[in-house]
């Protein structure tokens, strides 16, 4: 009765459009219950199917434990997907809908607009977003035991459809081409987007069951991503925070997300910070920031440099490891004069990030290249000359000695 339209003759036909939406409300508790009873169906064959195939258990007559489990994946979705537009979506359209199934449907709608401009990442969102559904249904009704069975099959779906959304969008920040050129900005907040999600979503799940051995090694560092939870966050914070989110992605999606990915993310961050420290008018908050810019080259350095194996050119790659070598000897200023020790990490930092700003082309680091001066002037590393002067009406600056 909900699919089929009535042919209605005669003048009264609101009468009989009242009775049409009455006999829908009453019928779609109905249609929700069947939806249930077939997800649950749907949804016991799956996890069984899983767990044989994470058990490498064949005792499904000719076909093996993944195409079972495939294929039970496939009708669990289909019965999900089913549920959305047979009781959510009716539910919108007939006014009796809780916020949780309009902002359901949403969603819904969110992801599915993708599927025409980005085919590939609407195939892996729209997994998500149904497994996702499912899983507050269940937490909701209580279930602890089939929670149990659930999650295993969850934490491990998840660390698939994450890991794929990831790669999908590596490919586009690693593509040379003009191609994405336009939205790789767009592409970054995805990806810092999508491993915020994942932290505050799977990583938190995974540390609370504690039944992930590989997670202890990020323990830590999610600790400090919880402090930025809390209030508002400045942009100051949001660069320290997705410091944060590249770290830990570095031990977790190190396929996802390659190192020249991972690269050009930190990057990123870095034109993020600069411009951030040059646009900073009140001291105080500019040497916060300054601060988290040194701490931000620091882990570009240590934590990314020094792991890349192949390098543009030979020339860049004997500069890095001059770089390389200088702060391992100031490394070992650490235990015996610790100040001493900062200040010249410090010093190295800024005169290595003058070198590339001075390269820079496309954006204009004046600003910033004014207060590194000042800061190695303080050190008492470069001395402070009058460091232009006009000649028969020309403006000429001399380049500075460092």
């Amino acid at each position: 009765m909900e699919e089929r339209s009535l042919k209605i003759t005669g003048a009264d036909k609101t009468f009989f459009n009242k009775i049409t939406n009455t006999l829908t409300r009453i019928l779609i508790p109905t249609k929700i219950g069947i939806n249930g009873m077939l997800i649950s169906m749907k949804r016991n064959n799956m996890i069984k199917a899983f767990e044989a195939y994470q058990a490498g258990n064949e005792n499904y007559e000719e076909e093996s434990a993944e195409k079972k489990y495939d294929i039970s994946y496939e009708n669990y979705l289909s019965a999900l997907d089913k549920y959305v537009m047979d009781s959510i979506y009716k539910k919108v359209r007939n006014g009796v809908a809780t916020e949780f199934e309009k902002n359901a449907l949403s969603k819904y709608y969110e992801v599915t607009s993708l599927k025409e401009s980005e085919y590939i990442e609407y195939k892996y969102r729209k997994q998500k977003y149904l497994i996702e559904l499912d899983y507050e249904g269940i937490k909701v009704n209580n279930k602890e035991k089939l929670l149990e069975k659930y999650n295993k099959f969850y934490l491990s779906k998840m660390d698939s459809l994450y890991k794929s959304i990831l790669k999908n969008y590596s490919i586009k920040v690693a593509d040379n081409t003009n191609t994405y050129d336009t939205t790789k900005e767009w592409v970054y907040t995805k990806i810092f987007y999508t491993l915020e999600d994942y932290i505050q979503n799977i990583l938190s799940l995974k540390i609370e069951l504690g039944t992930d051995e590989n997670v202890k090694n990020v323990v830590s560092e999610y600790e400090k991503y919880e402090t930025y939870l809390v209030g508002k966050l400045d942009g100051k914070d949001t660069i320290e925070k997705n410091m944060i989110l590249l770290s830990i992605s570095r031990k977790l999606f190190t396929h996802s997300l390659p190192l020249i990915v991972a690269e050009q993310c930190y990057e990123k961050l870095l034109k993020d910070a600069r411009m951030l420290l040059q646009d900073t008018k009140i001291a105080a908050k500019r040497e916060k920031v300054y601060s988290m810019l040194i701490k931000l080259i620091e882990d570009y350095n240590i934590k990314l440099l020094s792991t890349k194996v192949y390098w543009e050119s030979s020339k860049e790659r004997d500069e890095y490891k001059a770089f390389w070598n200088e702060y391992n000897k100031i490394s070992k200023l650490k235990e015996t004069n610790f100040i001493e020790y900062i200040k010249q990490k410090e010093i190295l930092f800024i005169k290595n990030d003058r070198k590339k700003l001075y390269k820079e082309k496309k954006t204009d680091y004046s600003k910033i290249l004014k207060y590194y001066k000042r800061k190695l002037v303080d050190y008492g590393v470069i001395k402070q000359l009058k460091n232009s002067y006009i000649s028969e009406g020309k403006y000429i600056k001399i380049k500075e000695a460092a």
